[in-house]
């Protein structure tokens, strides 16, 4: 498949429009004038960034030490600049967008010493990255990446809940799930790393998300807050050197780290540092540019990776019930389960941790009340795709082997967990995983993992990835959890750097007084309007129904609604939001659309601005929150109206409510 259809390039030797006082100052405007980046080159390398002439990111300096002495950034010699201007449309297989106009001005500085400097700027943002012309392999020692921000802002980050190594924190084995602190810059806790996404707010009521792209073989970035709390300055985890098995034998826990955080081949293009500017906060709903930043995917064929939902099983605890076997992880189960999944069309069923056998860390032995070729003959018979559960270190001990057996038998895609830490082995491996996985026309699922970056577009068989505070997380919330908000939240941030694996679709709805967190029957935060929004709202290509099937059989309204709701889309728009506090969108897909709504704690009348259907007559099936939803969540009206000819559908949200609505014309 060519994922370009048009592309048009121009490089630029000379461009007085972009750059001024050569010899010290570089200019760099994006295509409508708007975002400016100055690179300043003196002593050292330094950026800023502007959007109207508001300030957004204060000089910055940015250099990279390898372990011989080198360091890239360092009293630069510039021997040559290179301006380039790029429109074309990309036509991802698998996305929230059926094509995506990719339109940006760049400049390359080449330095004396074996480097380049590569900024550029969109009319979204910016993004700069080194790269290295090097012939011989080094390491890197670290990198100065400085964000600094005016006026002491105040921002949104989440730290790293670290896992306890010999008695102490540390912050770079976690899951990348937690909640955000909404806090000036000087009251963020200067001992607490912050994962990427962040974001800042800024003048004007606009915001800047700070992330990374391109991230393949190199170490994850952290933020932390530098000491005069002029902003942030990039940290990142050492290589790692000894590392120790625990858990089953499925994670493995770095004990001690090498001198330096990444190991290099010689010539190499390092991460994009990604400066995401919005206007608005819906700007942040809707933006492309991890995206577009990411190495595209090789030409070829890839109508194979099938997107679609999954009936999931660990959430629920193989809680069934009114059946005349024992549940848990055996045959009869997963038989239920491939049933389930065929009568409302849902195209996948997971088999999650236990369906190997556990400690030997070896994915060819399965535990005896498993029959493989039984159910994967069953599920191909109800047309439904079976995916299996792995630890990341028993994938990573026989990951060619394991993926060519498995793909031979029939199972789809493989869900890998457990890798819990983002330091440059760990990058590589998820890049293996999706390309040996491609290899064998497998899908593979990111869990346990850090933000996406944009493999999905390197390798679109790599469909979804955690690092999210997903609904798994109420199994086991401390008291003063507060998820509600985070889902307003997290949209406008986790959500900017790709898609998610969230699980949501909880049956068992609580409010704010009555939830409480049961490992074994879980329950949602929030009305049961909200879990059915949240397939809308959530970008998920592979997205999972939590729930028991027994659940879901004995609500089959919403089931059937969930079941018929698309994973990727031809189009996406942000009708409104505001970060914390609200938010709605509308996909649409094949000529129908879905809108979707959130509120916060705080019960919320909107009205949403349909005139993106432009003219005829639509029906609108809706799913909004019952007269008693703030007290039984799962209280819910459905019905059907005809959507208003001047397009305006005013509508209610209780605390902790949702609202979606499926139109046809």
């Amino acid at each position: 498949m060519n994922l370009l259809c048009k592309k048009w390039t121009a490089i630029l030797l000379v461009a007085a429009p972009f750059w001024a006082n050569a010899q010290k100052t570089v200019e760099l405007k994006a295509p409508a004038g708007k975002v400016q980046v100055k690179v300043v080159i003196g002593d050292n390398l330094t950026y800023s960034v502007l959007h109207e002439g508001d300030v957004m990111i204060e000089p910055s300096s940015i250099s990279m030490k390898l372990t011989d002495g080198t360091v890239f950034g360092e009293k630069p010699r510039l021997k040559k600049k290179r301006y380039e201007s790029e429109k074309q449309t990309l036509y991802p297989p698998v996305y929230k967008k059926k094509s995506i106009e990719d339109c940006y001005n760049q400049v390359t500085l080449d330095f004396r010493g074996g480097y380049s400097v590569i900024f550029r700027a969109y009319d979204e943002g910016v993004a700069y990255r080194f790269v290295s012309h090097l012939d011989k392999p080094f390491m890197v020692e670290s990198e100065q990446a400085l964000f600094n921000l005016p006026n002491n802002p105040k921002i949104f980050a989440a730290t790293p809940k670290g896992r306890q190594i010999d008695g102490k924190e540390n912050q770079y084995h976690s899951s990348f799930q937690n909640t955000y602190r909404h806090v000036a810059l000087s009251e963020w806790d200067k001992s607490r790393l912050a994962f990427l996404p962040v974001l800042s707010e800024s003048k004007n009521e606009k915001k800047i998300c700070i992330t990374e792209a391109d991230l393949l073989n190199y170490p994850g970035m952290f933020l932390k807050v530098s000491p005069d709390n002029k902003g942030f300055y990039g940290e990142f985890a050492a290589y790692p050197k000894d590392v120790s098995v625990e858990v089953r034998g499925l994670k493995g826990v770095v004990k001690t780290r090498e001198p330096y955080i990444a190991k290099v081949a010689g010539k190499t293009k390092f991460p994009w540092r990604v400066m995401i500017i919005s206007e608005q906060d819906t700007d942040l709903l809707c933006s492309d540019m991890v995206y577009k930043l990411a190495t595209p995917a090789a030409e070829g064929d890839y109508s194979w990776v099938k997107p679609g939902k999954v009936a999931w099983d660990w959430w629920n605890d193989w809680n069934l019930y009114g059946v005349d076997f024992r549940a848990g992880v055996n045959t009869e189960t997963y038989k239920y389960y491939i049933d389930f999944a065929s009568k409302f069309g849902i195209e996948y069923v997971i088999l999650d941790e236990g369906w190997a056998v556990a400690g030997p860390a070896d994915l060819f032995q399965i535990v005896p009340d498993i029959d493989m070729k039984e159910l994967i003959r069953y599920a191909d018979s109800k047309q439904v795709g079976l995916i299996l559960w792995a630890g990341y270190r028993a994938f990573d001990l026989d990951m060619e082997r394991v993926c060519k057996h498995y793909a031979a038998m029939g199972i789809k895609g493989f869900k890998i967990d457990f890798m819990d830490r983002d330091d440059q082995y760990m990058i590589d491996f998820n890049r293996r995983c999706a390309e040996t996985g491609a290899k064998y026309k497998l899908l593979i699922d990111l869990h346990g993992t850090s933000k996406p970056t944009g493999l999905q577009r390197t390798y679109p068989n790599a469909i979804n990835f955690e690092g999210v505070h997903g609904l798994e997380e109420m199994k086991w919330a401390q008291p003063g959890t507060d998820q509600v908000t985070y889902d307003v939240t997290m949209p406008f941030i986790r959500m900017v750097a790709g898609p998610l694996d969230y699980t949501q679709g909880a049956m068992h709805n609580a409010n704010k007084k009555n939830f409480k967190s049961v490992y074994s029957e879980p329950m949602s935060q929030g009305t049961r309007c909200r879990q059915l929004a949240e397939y809308v709202i959530f970008d998920s290509p592979l997205n999972m129904l939590c729930d028991a099937p027994t659940n879901y059989l004995r609500e089959e309204k919403c089931t059937e609604f969930i079941a018929s709701i698309p994973t990727v889309w031809d189009e996406t728009r942000a009708l409104c939001g505001k970060v914390g506090e609200y938010l709605a969108m509308a996909r649409q897909k094949d000529n129908v659309w879905y809108v979707g709504a959130l509120t916060n704690w705080e019960a919320r009348d909107m009205e949403l601005d349909l005139s993106f259907l432009g003219t005829g007559v639509y029906q609108a099936e809706i799913f909004e929150d019952g007269i008693n939803a703030d007290r039984v969540g799962k209280d819910y009206k459905h019905k059907v109206i005809q959507i208003p000819a001047d397009r305006k559908l005013k509508i209610h949200m209780v605390s902790g409510g949702g609202f979606i609505m499926k139109i046809l014309k």
